[in-house]
C-alpha cells in the first residue's frame, strides 16, 4: 500500500511558509522525494480504479497537475502551489465525468467528481433531460449511500431559469446548475492513514450511479437514440 507519509504533509507546510523561488531552489531534492510519494499514492489509486472503472489516465504521475501556478491573471503571484492535485479520466465517449483529488495538510484535502465546465452543447443536453424527467436523476442523488458520501450534489448555479426553460418548471433547482459536481472532504488524520487510497475508492465507487446517467444522458440524443 502507498500512502500519504507525514514528511509528505510537512514539506507542503513549509513550501506554504516558504512560497518563494530561492527557497523551492534550495529544497529541490525535497520536493522530488515527496512527489515521489504523491506518484506512489495516485498510483495505487488509478490501480483501484481500473478494478471497477475504465480510466484513460495511463499513471499516478500522468494524473498529477503541476505544481507551479500560472501567476499571469493573479493577484497572488505566490509561484507554487501548497497542495498536491490530480485527475483521472474515464476512457472512450461512452463514459463521461472525471475523478479528482486534492491533498492539502489543514483539513483541506477532498475528493470530487462530475462536470467542472460542460460545454454549452452538453449542458443544454442534461437540462433536456432533467426538464423532461428528472426522477432518475433525483433517485441517485437522494439515495441513503450518496447523501452519506457526498451530502448534496454541488455546483455553481444560475440565480434565475437557463434560456429557453420556464422559471415556474417543477424541476428548476436541477436545471439552474451550470456545474454538475459530487464532493466529500477528509481530515488530515484520515489523508495519513494506511487505508486512505482504500477510502478514496470507496468515494470513487459511489460516484458511478451519478456518472452512468450522466453517461447515458450525454451519449444519446433528446429521443434516447446512440450518438455513438
Amino acid at each position: 500500500m502507498s500512502q500519504i507519509s507525514t514528511e509528505n504533509f510537512a514539506f507542503l507546510k513549509k513550501l506554504k511558509a516558504n512560497n518563494n523561488r530561492d527557497w523551492f531552489a534550495e529544497n529541490k531534492q525535497e520536493y522530488i522525494t515527496q512527489h515521489e510519494n504523491t506518484i506512489s499514492f495516485a498510483d495505487e489509486l488509478l490501480a483501484n480504479i481500473n478494478k471497477h472503472d475504465n480510466i484513460e489516465t495511463i499513471s499516478g504521475k500522468k494524473s498529477l497537475y503541476r505544481i507551479y501556478r500560472d501567476v499571469r491573471f493573479s493577484k497572488d503571484k505566490s509561484p507554487y502551489k501548497k497542495h498536491w492535485s490530480g485527475g483521472f479520466k474515464r476512457a472512450t465517449n461512452l463514459l463521461r465525468g472525471g475523478y479528482f483529488f486534492h491533498i492539502e495538510p489543514g483539513n483541506k484535502s477532498m475528493i470530487a467528481g462530475g462536470f467542472w465546465a460542460p460545454n454549452k452543447e452538453d449542458l443544454l443536453r442534461i437540462r433536456e433531460e432533467i426538464a423532461l424527467d428528472a426522477s432518475e436523476l433525483r433517485t441517485i442523488i437522494t439515495d441513503k449511500k450518496f447523501i452519506g458520501e457526498f451530502g448534496s450534489l454541488q455546483g455553481e448555479q444560475l440565480k434565475t431559469a437557463p434560456k429557453g426553460f420556464p422559471k415556474d418548471h417543477k424541476s428548476i433547482d436541477l436545471l439552474r446548475y451550470k456545474q454538475l459536481i459530487v464532493w466529500k472532504s477528509y481530515s488530515d488524520k484520515e489523508v495519513l492513514s494506511k487505508d486512505f487510497a482504500s477510502k478514496v475508492d470507496k468515494t470513487f465507487k459511489a460516484m458511478r450511479p451519478f456518472f452512468d446517467y450522466m453517461s447515458d444522458v450525454l451519449t444519446t440524443d433528446a429521443n434516447g437514440a446512440p450518438l455513438f
